[in-house]
């Protein structure tokens, strides 16, 4: 190890968060969508791909360093995380008690589910692990393409992964990937996945661009035509609407769907903390099992690859002008049909590896999902406004449910001098009145 790799003092960086891939891209699925298969040809021929004990070590002391404030949050993805096995964890969780100087350590871990047992439930449970469990939703639409590499069926072994889970008390949520297919069920999906236990619901659209035929083609030389399983951009935009639709009427404090909270966060003015709708990114990479550090989890390239922790230190590779310019040129390449979109502060471009289609006047770099995001930002605007105004007024934003709940049994809008149906104790002028 280099004196760079000890080099990054405790505060001395900006939070960052690194997506670890302990394992690579192996897998025990064979799902036919999965991007990140094809990372294989990144590594030479006979690669094991497994984290060595060097690099375990060399990464947990540098996060762990490089990180501001009394609490470090490490997440663990693949792959398939689970193949390096219990015990690796195990070593895990000592190191990072070896290093962490008092402060506290969270982990999260992102699964298939399909190799948990009891072992598993039994660790995972007393190291307060957050699980994230991928399931697209009931069994024929996870089926369709979440299969194994004999091309089998695995909602039976996700499900059986989820009981181990709920046995042993671990907390989880889910991933569902939204696709052309599942996409066309928004409330069957939503319903079973509150059903199965999911209290924290993450939706993210399958956006993949047709290959010019070799392996590891680089964002810039692939073909604006997308894959047939990926969503269409107007199809996710009714999926969020559908289901927000329930959600808002119904769930609103009790179940949490990511894409919303974000939203709230956007209209709010506090942020809304996830990279594909902040107004800039670049602070977010991967750590692959070599030790290599790449600009993004979707920009695992040999020209994004910023180096490697075993040599440079993880705090000097995200504050280097690669990695910042990486980050700026989110908000920097906007069309102008972006910058000018009533709905830019909800959404500023999303992720920049969606952006391969042309805007209405001809102009380059509009997302693939704008259609989508643009009907489902506008559609929950008045309930955003009016949430908002919860907030400022510290009311809880589920009392939204009551004022729906009220309207939809015929009671009248109040008049502007009558109490608001929030139950602020306020006029209804000088409350919600207001975003109405």
């Amino acid at each position: 190890m280099s004196a760079l790799a000890s080099q990054s003092g405790v505060g001395r960086h900006k939070p960052f968060h690194v997506m670890t891939k302990p394992i690579g891209p192996l897998c025990n699925l064979d799902c036919s969508y999965c991007f990140y298969l094809e990372k294989e040809k990144l590594f030479p021929s006979g690669e094991k791909f497994r984290m060595s004990d060097e690099v375990l070590e060399t990464y947990i002391r540098q996060y762990l360093d490089s990180q501001p404030g009394p609490e470090v949050s490490f997440a663990w993805q693949g792959g398939e995380p689970t193949l390096m096995g219990v015990d690796y964890f195990r070593k895990v969780v000592a190191l990072q008690r070896r290093y962490a100087g008092g402060r506290i350590v969270r982990n999260a871990l992102q699964t298939n589910g399909t190799l948990l047992d009891d072992e598993w439930g039994e660790f995972l449970k007393r190291e307060d692990f957050l699980i994230g469990v991928s399931i697209d939703g009931p069994r024929a639409l996870h089926d369709t393409y979440r299969v194994d590499k004999g091309g089998r069926p695995t909602f039976d072994k996700v499900i059986g992964g989820i009981e181990v889970l709920r046995r042993h008390g671990v907390e989880f949520n889910t991933l569902t990937v939204v696709n052309n297919v599942n996409v066309r069920h928004p409330l069957e999906v939503y319903r079973f996945l509150k059903e199965i236990g999911s209290g924290f619901i993450q939706f993210i659209p399958l956006v993949e661009r047709s290959s010019p035929g070799e392996m590891l083609a680089e964002p810039e030389s692939l073909s604006s035509q997308v894959t047939s399983w990926s969503v269409p951009s107007e199809a996710y935009g009714e999926f969020l609407v559908r289901i927000f639709e329930e959600w808002v009427r119904r769930d609103v404090g009790r179940v949490f769907v990511q894409t919303f909270d974000v939203a709230l966060g956007n209209w709010s003015g506090m942020g809304g903390g996830l990279c594909v709708f902040s107004e800039n990114c670049g602070r977010a990479v991967a750590l692959e099992h070599n030790g290599d550090v790449y600009s993004c989890d979707h920009y695992v390239y040999p020209q994004y690859r910023l180096g490697n922790l075993l040599n440079q230190s993880l705090g000097e590779m995200l504050d280097s002008p690669e990695q910042e310019k990486f980050g700026r040129d989110k908000s920097a390449t906007l069309p102008r049909y972006c910058r000018e979109c009533e709905v830019r502060f909800a959404c500023h471009g999303e992720c920049p590896k969606h952006r391969f289609i042309r805007t209405p006047d001809g102009e380059a770099g509009l997302n693939y999902l704008c259609a989508g995001y643009k009907r489902f930002f506008t559609h929950v605007d008045p309930y955003m406004r009016v949430m908002t105004n919860l907030l400022r007024a510290e009311r809880a934003p589920a009392t939204i449910m009551q004022m729906l709940a009220r309207e939809e049994v015929g009671v009248r809008s109040p008049g502007r001098n009558n109490p608001c149906p929030c139950g602020s104790g306020r006029k209804y002028k000088q409350c919600h009145g207001r975003a109405a």
